[in-house]
């Protein structure tokens, strides 16, 4: 049987792309941790294959305001992934890397976005190369483009990009931990379901 909606995910690939989300999020806290230069550490992610409605009551509803980005997978692997960042994570990385004590979203100026960018493309290369390293498929990764909106805006691009393949994605939830900080980052995996068969095939997992 093949995999033609991702609907069709059985208790066993769930587990496999927990183990990728796993490795790729042990990752993504070094690479943080390295940027920050201060220790990072990551508590195991919760990994679910939701609906868009259930992500947006994830993140506290449609209207609840946060910084999107968007990366384009390429290569043996085709989709989207897409950022999710809260306050908690936008304070952390404005306040770590520039020094800015940030309140609220319209506080963020240029230099502050390109340095959310520059911090979720780190990130989003240490997810797509544990998942390259593991199923030995090579994927490419666009630069994000970034956007501060409602939930349910943010969510309303990949929604329509994929209304005629699926209605649910990869849903990864990040808790990292520094010093006294506790702060989330939220992670859509949206590989093509073809580029989905490919990464079950090659780590020898039956679709």
């Amino acid at each position: 049987m093949g995999i033609k909606d991702y609907g069709d995910l059985n208790d066993i690939h769930i587990d496999v792309l927990r183990e990728l989300g796993n490795i790729g999020s042990g990752n993504a806290a070094t690479s943080l941790s390295n940027l920050l230069a201060k220790a990072v550490d990551i508590s195991v992610p919760k990994i679910s294959v939701l609906d868009y409605g259930e992500v947006a009551e994830q993140l506290g509803g449609p209207e609840m305001m946060c910084v999107g980005l968007l990366l384009s997978l390429s290569g043996d692997v085709e989709g989207m992934l897409m950022f999710l960042l809260q306050k908690d994570f936008t304070h952390l990385t404005l306040n770590a890397l520039l020094g800015e004590n940030f309140k609220d979203f319209s506080d963020i100026n240029e230099m502050g976005l390109s340095a959310i960018q520059e911090v979720s493309n780190i990130m989003a290369a240490s997810y797509v190369n544990a998942i390259s390293s593991m199923t030995g498929l090579a994927i490419n990764i666009t630069v994000p483009d970034i956007c501060i909106d409602m939930v349910g805006a943010i969510l309303s691009v990949p929604a329509i990009h994929y209304a005629n393949i699926s209605d649910r994605i990869i849903y990864i939830e990040d808790e990292f931990h520094s010093m006294e900080e506790n702060i989330t980052s939220h992670i859509l995996m949206i590989p093509d379901v073809e580029s989905l068969g490919k990464i079950m095939t090659n780590l020898g997992i039956e679709i």
